[in-house]
């Protein structure tokens, strides 16, 4: 009777699409070969794919690709949460944006995806205390992809920032799980004071694009805030803010706002 093997892979669903779904896109395109083998198919797992394409995004000739690279794959196998939250990440996209038909699009075309993960590496260097590191990758997030998040925030996982354009997000902001935040959104402060000065947003928050929410404040889960909104103030669980200060001008008009992306604002008034 045959034995059990000893080391069976582990099961990987979202890899295995990816690499699939790469397959193909060689085959319908080949002039796509080369980017496709080097940033899917020549590497083993999906943390590994994602630490190249971070790697070559964000080098430079003030840190070389090797170098990032061994940081990169330090941080991914010493944080297994890490590829967990990348995960969710890109499935969230998937989900939730039009735009994307393959998982393997955001991993190497969306750079709001790819931002959010070098800011995870960035968070896991500063939660080391190697906060100079961490501001390093700050510093390369911004300059390459538009998106600065201070190293320090907490983001959860499931996270998607669509076109990622211009977001601003401060060192002692809090991000829920599930949330979805469209470009030009700023979590930032109202003065100077060195403390705890940024919103905390709950789970299944839908943020519209240029909306801006200031100061220590808190956003209730499955809120709803409106495009162009600036607000000021607390927000309750599940309701819709809109205006210049915001305030609430509705329920938020289902259960999970920042999965259906609904944001229109005639069926919560």
């Amino acid at each position: 009777m045959g034995k059990a093997s000893k080391s069976l892979k582990a099961v990987d669903p979202v890899w295995h699409r990816i690499g699939e779904e790469a397959r193909l896109a060689v085959a319908d395109e080949q002039l796509l070969g080369g980017l496709v083998h080097s940033s899917i198919l020549h590497h083993a797992t999906f943390e590994a794919a994602l630490a190249y394409r971070i790697t070559l995004k964000l080098s430079s000739p003030e840190m070389s690709a090797q170098t990032l690279r061994q940081l990169v794959d330090d941080a991914f196998a010493s944080d297994a949460t890490l590829g967990v939250a990348a995960r969710a990440d890109l499935v969230a996209v998937y989900e939730r944006d039009p735009a994307c038909h393959r998982l393997m699009q955001p991993l190497l075309y969306f750079k709001g995806f790819q931002a959010v993960q070098a800011y995870r590496v960035g968070h896991w260097l500063y939660s080391q205390g190697r906060h100079d590191l961490a501001y390093f990758v700050q510093m390369r997030v911004s300059e390459v992809f538009g998106v600065d998040i201070h190293p320090a925030a907490k983001i959860g996982q499931g996270i998607m920032i669509d076109h990622a354009h211009s977001i601003v997000i401060g060192e002692t902001a809090v991000v829920g799980d599930n949330v979805s935040m469209l470009h030009s959104v700023t979590l930032g402060g109202t003065g100077k004071e060195d403390d705890d000065r940024h919103p905390k947003i709950g789970d299944g928050v839908l943020i519209g694009a240029g909306a801006h929410v200031l100061g220590n404040i808190t956003i209730g889960h499955c809120s709803r805030i409106a495009a162009g909104s600036v607000v000021l103030s607390d927000v309750p669980a599940c309701k819709t803010v809109a205006g210049v200060p915001a305030k609430i001008v509705g329920e938020a008009g289902c259960a999970q706002p920042s999965v259906t992306m609904d944001q229109l604002l005639s069926e919560s008034i």
